[in-house]
């Protein structure tokens, strides 16, 4: 059984305008999202801005109570525990925010900061609180002394150590990486996620990272769910996805992610995708990315393709996509066929 489940999760937000604030429509800002994790992988989620990406992630902790579907970790449903499970569950369900100067409060010692979860679960002694915290400050590469700061006297980078110093503090087994490392430098970027990853051996953890950079994606993340508009695209193995992506939401995506080579760099063809984005208040009908997808025929405007396993053994055994035209691969060459993929069509089509 994975360690966490995620079936047909929705969130809708309300539209309220006039004077009453009547609710005149709805932003489907997740719309039928479905994944699990296994126990100590890392489950990248990735996408453009206004994807739904960040949703998923407060969704899966009911820090934004979600429209329907299930969430189920370590065999409990999320969406319908009670005051007092949601509290024990918390202990092992932790998050770490995008921005490392708003997520930790002004007016608190960093002490306080990393400890909050210890006071809130009663756990040990003031003595052994106090322990914990230098403990804490220490495995994320920050003095013990520095405990007795408040956040404005820390950079990005170690205020970011900060915030993940408190989400282990009750030693979870889930923490939700937010965009953890979007607000830092570069430089700082690669020793945050190499803490990270040595964080996640060490203590065995089990990861969902949000990330709209492919490339940081690519270097953390055991598999890739692909998001556009609220729903996912394609899921695979890291580096099946890279290697053969199949959905060309992904195709565009990674083609835009620079690689270090020039004279490889140079020989790249750029996928510029026409349009805009459409507004998740007024999604197309069916397939959602139809309207600036290069492929896109009659049948994907009438329904949107079911996230079936994708065609073609050379893709690997894990990858799904939700595409009517998926890009195949034979022999090392990729084409598109002519005909529709009839696994992805509605089951009342099929």
């Amino acid at each position: 059984m994975s360690l966490l489940e995620v079936s047909d999760l929705r969130k809708h937000f309300p539209i309220r305008t006039g004077v009453l604030k009547r609710t005149t429509g709805w932003v489907y800002a997740v719309d039928g999202v479905s994944f699990d994790v296994e126990k100590g992988e890392t489950m990248g989620l990735v996408g453009e801005s206004g994807g739904g990406k960040s949703t998923v992630g407060r969704a899966l902790l009911r820090l934004t109570p979600a429209t329907g579907g299930n969430v189920t970790f370590e065999g409990i449903n999320v969406m319908k525990a009670s005051r007092g499970e949601m509290q024990k569950l918390r202990s092992d369900m932790q998050i770490v925010f995008q921005d490392p100067y708003a997520s930790l409060n002004p007016r608190m010692r960093v002490r306080d900061i990393v400890g909050e979860g210890l006071v809130i679960h009663d756990v040990g002694t003031d003595a052994e609180r106090k322990k914990r915290v230098a403990e804490l400050m220490d495995i994320v590469g920050l003095s013990p002394e520095q405990a007795e700061r408040y956040p404005h006297e820390f950079s990005g980078g170690q205020r970011q150590r900060i915030g993940i110093a408190r989400a282990l503090a009750l030693n979870p087994k889930l923490i939700i990486l937010d965009e953890p490392v979007s607000a830092l430098d570069v430089s700082i970027r690669a020793q945050v996620l190499n803490l990270l990853e040595d964080l996640q051996d060490e203590f065995d953890l089990t990861y969902v990272f949000v990330s709209h950079d492919l490339s940081v994606v690519k270097h953390i993340s055991d598999r890739v769910a692909v998001m556009y508009l609220g729903k996912l695209v394609e899921i695979s193995d890291s580096a099946v996805l890279y290697d053969f992506p199949q959905h060309p939401y992904t195709e565009a995506l990674l083609s835009a992610v620079p690689i270090p080579d020039p004279q490889t760099e140079r020989s790249r063809k750029r996928i510029m995708l026409e349009g805009d984005v459409p507004s998740p208040a007024d999604p197309p009908k069916g397939c959602v990315f139809h309207p600036r997808c290069p492929r896109a025929q009659e049948i994907c405007t009438t329904a949107m393709p079911r996230h079936v396993p994708t065609p073609g053994a050379d893709a690997g055994e894990r990858h799904e996509v939700a595409c009517y035209f998926p890009a195949r691969f034979k022999d090392g060459q990729r084409f598109v066929a002519d005909e529709p993929f009839r696994d992805a069509l509605p089951e009342d089509q099929a």
